[in-house]
């Protein structure tokens, strides 16, 4: 699945779900995904101030997808799990709970919906649809390996992961 960098343009406003999420929120960086040509969504990453690209695990953020196109809700749970399990092992027993809780959380989306989720560090990962609260998972290993997708060095999407954290020709 390719990533492209989004094309320079006006400032993202800071979506209101993360007004009282994230303390002085800025945007970090910015890609698209695409699979076998087709646009997905639009992703950007939201950090505090304070933001340490050392310390990820430990950083409040949030990741905010915009939808290119309609994604069937389970697909969207089901997808996420694979992607979690190519990051580390998980207990079969633990991964259907995983599954569960995502199915309950990720509705199913058309073009222009937006799922965002705060990752609050060793603690819950929070789920807003369209700026609704929509639920949260509160498992410190789920959150780690949620926001890992994208963000961990292991992701299946390291150009996605660059375009994210600014590291594009760094070594992370």
């Amino acid at each position: 699945m390719p990533c492209t960098a989004l094309a320079s343009r006006a400032p993202q406003a800071l979506p209101p779900e993360l007004k009282t999420e994230l303390r002085d929120a800025r945007l970090l960086g910015e890609g698209t995904l695409r699979y076998l040509g087709l646009h997905v969504y639009d992703i950007r990453l939201w950090g505090e101030v304070d933001f340490s690209l050392s310390d990820l695990p430990g950083s409040p953020l949030a990741l905010e997808l915009q939808y290119a196109r309609s994604l069937d809700g389970k697909a969207i749970a089901e997808r996420s799990l694979k992607e979690m399990q190519g990051l580390d092992s998980i207990d079969a027993a633990l991964a259907e709970r995983w599954l569960q809780q995502m199915r309950q959380i990720f509705p199913d989306v058309k073009k222009g919906d937006r799922i965002t989720g705060v990752q609050r560090p060793g603690e819950a990962a929070r789920f807003f649809v369209n700026g609704q609260a929509r639920g949260e998972v509160r498992d410190a290993e789920f959150t780690r390996l949620f926001f890992g997708i994208w963000l961990s060095p292991r992701t299946s999407q390291p150009r996605l992961r660059e375009a994210l954290l600014g590291t594009q020709g760094r070594s992370s």
